[in-house]
């Protein structure tokens, strides 16, 4: 069949230091024509989670959520070659970020949370969600985020296994709330835990099997921070670099 180039919108081109992948043509086609920014965040994580946030208003959209869409589109416009970046040399090191914005959500104070997977400095998963429950405290939004982060990387280990790649040691996740990895890691706060919900406590589990380790990170270093919550242009730009989101020239 030949080298992989265009596959479903997405637009893979190989070069002797790594692959850049991108959707420039669908973004393109989407200037024309009505088309789904939902599956532009297949290649654009920078537009995650303001895609995400419109996209909760679909079955009773107003005129600020259409003016939303068109500063998305604005902004697509302008930056319409950008793509992710996956520099060919470094190893295989599974890491993860996880992050949430405590009661982020103005309609039903529900938080957000993000996470991101790297091989290295390889993106190669993320996600944005609006929690399923109300959280009564940064800790339990951010334990709760730490949770769903885990259970992507016990799937993406399972994957690395298939390939012949083992991860030897404790996957490390990245938290930037202290009081969240206190939970993990000391019995006689457990009791302060009873309201969440027991299916949360999945990452504990592991961190107690030393199959994962959470660990503390600065929230300028946390890459997650841009899945989670709006950040002004040179928080925005800084993360989109360290992810990989790269215009090639």
């Amino acid at each position: 069949m030949g080298e992989l180039t265009f596959f479903l919108g997405l637009k893979v081109k190989k070069m002797k230091d790594g692959t850049f992948i991108s959707q420039t043509k669908y973004t393109g086609d989407l200037m024309k024509k009505f088309g789904s920014l939902l599956y532009l965040t297949a290649s654009r994580p920078d537009i995650t989670i303001v895609v995400g946030v419109c996209a909760r208003f679909q079955s009773a959209t107003k005129e600020s959520h259409m003016t939303a869409a068109k500063r998305i589109l604005r902004y697509l416009k302008g930056c319409q070659e950008v793509g992710l970046w996956y520099p060919k040399e470094g190893g295989f090191k599974l890491v993860g970020y996880s992050d949430s914005d405590y009661a982020g959500c103005r309609v039903d104070r529900k938080s957000t949370f993000g996470t991101c997977q790297m091989l290295r400095n390889r993106l190669v998963s993320w996600f944005s969600k609006k929690q399923n429950s109300i959280a009564t405290s940064t800790v339990e939004a951010k334990y709760i985020s730490a949770d769903s982060c885990y259970a992507q990387v016990l799937w993406m280990r399972q994957q690395l296994r298939d390939y012949d790649i083992e991860e030897k040691k404790e996957i490390p996740i990245m938290c930037d709330n202290t009081s969240a990895i206190a939970i993990t890691q000391n019995p006689v706060l457990h009791s302060r835990t009873k309201h969440i919900d027991v299916r949360y406590h999945f990452t504990r589990d592991h961190v107690e099997k030393k199959d994962i380790t959470l660990e503390y990170i600065s929230t300028n270093k946390q890459l997650a921070d841009i899945f989670t919550k709006p950040l002004c242009e040179s928080r925005f730009e800084e993360l989109k670099h360290e992810l990989g989101l790269i215009k090639l020239s």
